[in-house]
């Protein structure tokens, strides 16, 4: 059974709520039960978590070098800024896909450009609440980097 850690940055606990014409009318908890219920029928152990800390998110990372094979990331408006995110995911040796709900590059200059890009396997947006389930599709095929 493979372990995956999904990771949600900041505001997304406000989905549903939160600018529902780009982000839509899914709150995090029906993402969190349709991920759960998907992990149960790809034969994935599922830890799921959001935080608007950095720090957390930071430590979550380091800890998934034991406790997972694969993560996926929502970094949220961490994907523009954060260069500890983006060392933390440097150091770990499993597939990382980044996901967004919206499609980040046809949103403005600030929302284009993610940093996690450079370190993530694969990154996949404007799929809306459904790209998470896709990228927990793709990581059931992926094997660690290396």
């Amino acid at each position: 059974m493979k372990r995956l850690m999904i990771l949600n940055g900041p505001n997304l606990n406000l989905l549903g709520v939160r600018e529902p014409h780009i982000y839509g009318t899914t709150t995090l908890e029906q993402i969190k039960a349709d991920c759960e219920q998907h992990a149960a029928t790809l034969g994935l152990e599922l830890a799921f978590h959001q935080s608007n800390h950095e720090g957390e998110l930071v430590d979550w990372i380091q800890s998934a070098r034991e406790s997972a094979d694969a993560i996926i990331i929502n970094p949220a408006g961490y994907s523009f800024t954060s260069i500890a995110i983006l060392d933390a995911i440097k150091a770990f040796d499993g597939p990382v896909i980044e996901v967004h709900i919206s499609n980040i590059h046809a949103r403005d200059e600030y929302h284009r450009h993610s940093k996690i890009s450079s370190a993530a396997t694969a990154v996949i947006c404007g799929l809306g609440p459904h790209g998470y389930i896709a990228a927990m599709h793709a990581v059931v095929t992926m094997e660690k980097k290396g």
